[in-house]
C-alpha cells in the first residue's frame, strides 16, 4: 500500500505544488495514512497465526521497518525530482516591459 501511494502521489505532488514544503507535507501525510493501515493489516494477519503471515510474532520485524523507511526516503526523492523538473520546465518571461 505504501509503495502504491508513493508511485501514484510522490511525483505529481512535487510537480504540481509550487511549494516544496507543501509537497513534502502532503506526501508525508498520505504515506503515514497508508503506513498505519498497512501495518495494522499485517499485524492482524500475523496475530491470527496463519501460514505465510508477514510478521513472526517471536521476533522484532526490523526488515519491515527498513523497507518502509527506504520507501519513505525514495518518495521524498521522487517529490524532489518532480519539483526540480517543474522548475526546469517553467521558463521565466525575460522580455523587457514596454
Amino acid at each position: 500500500m505504501i509503495a502504491i501511494i508513493t508511485v501514484l502521489f510522490a511525483f505529481p505532488l512535487g510537480y504540481f505544488l509550487r511549494s516544496r514544503l507543501a509537497a513534502y507535507l502532503a506526501y508525508g501525510l498520505a504515506y503515514l495514512w497508508a503506513f498505519t493501515f498497512q501495518t495494522l493489516y499485517l499485524l492482524l494477519d500475523s496475530m491470527a497465526q496463519r501460514d505465510g503471515a508477514a510478521f513472526d510474532t517471536d521476533s522484532f520485524p526490523l526488515s519491515y521497518g527498513l523497507v518502509t523507511l527506504s520507501v519513505f526516503a525514495a518518495g521524498f526523492a521522487i517529490v524532489t525530482l518532480g519539483h526540480w523538473l517543474r522548475r526546469r520546465r517553467v521558463v521565466p518571461d525575460l522580455t523587457p516591459a514596454r
